[in-house]
């Protein structure tokens, strides 16, 4: 058994959910309709857990010609075979209104891997009492996702208030020297608070798969 099916364009990676408990997700950018239909009915057919197409325009995304998928435009995500609500709690902060659309991806993948989500926005610690109005929170989560631009400082305040795991995302957001996110990313990969997991910059997406290997592996050890 090979593991993945020849499409030409592609070789769909038929055995990753036996690995890692979920499908392969699909990156759009790139892709043709057409390309995109072939491997979401592949994974379709070849496993049972959700279906993910990432970083897809609403074009193309209306242009896709497989049936019983959701968009979530602001995340530019496509699903089909959403998983439903499990045990892990994530709870994605945001710095300010500027970062939503990464916190979105976040948001919408996490839901869609089946992770139990509550959001909390616009914490930045320019305003540091709005953070610690919403510590009771940050407190029942199994995770915490911080999303942040500017000099991504949410992430080393949330990171010294919580003992469970954090996963911070630079975001583009901000003026000249934050240097389209490599400031905020610098300042995170950097932070004092001990143990601050950081993903790519403006990459909400790689911070839910953070945490669902989070999950998987509590489920796999159970």
């Amino acid at each position: 058994m090979t593991g993945f099916t020849d499409l030409g364009y592609a070789r769909v990676d038929t055995d990753r959910e036996s690995r890692q408990g979920l499908p392969e997700v699909v990156y759009a950018p790139g892709k043709q309709p057409a390309e995109i239909s072939g491997i979401v009915t592949e994974l379709l057919s070849r496993s049972a857990g959700p279906v993910l197409v990432t970083r897809v325009e609403a074009d193309v995304a209306a242009a896709v010609e497989v049936s019983g998928g959701t968009y979530h435009e602001t995340a530019r995500l496509l699903v089909w075979r959403p998983a439903p609500p499990g045990s892990l709690r994530v709870c994605i902060t945001t710095a300010g209104t500027s970062d939503w659309p990464v916190a979105a991806e976040a948001e919408a993948v996490a839901t869609a891997i089946g992770l139990s989500v509550e959001v909390v926005r616009d914490v930045g610690v320019a305003g540091i009492h709005r953070l610690l109005a919403v510590r009771d929170v940050l407190d029942r989560a199994d995770a915490v996702i911080v999303v942040a631009g500017m000099e991504g400082a949410l992430a080393s305040a949330v990171g010294g208030l919580v003992a469970c795991p954090v996963i911070a995302v630079p975001t583009s957001t901000g003026y000249g020297a934050a240097l389209e996110g490599v400031t905020a990313l610098l300042a995170m990969l950097t932070s004092c608070a001990a143990g601050v997991t950081v993903v790519n910059i403006d990459s909400g997406f790689s911070a839910a798969m953070a945490a669902h290997r989070l999950a998987h592996a509590v489920t796999r050890s159970r």
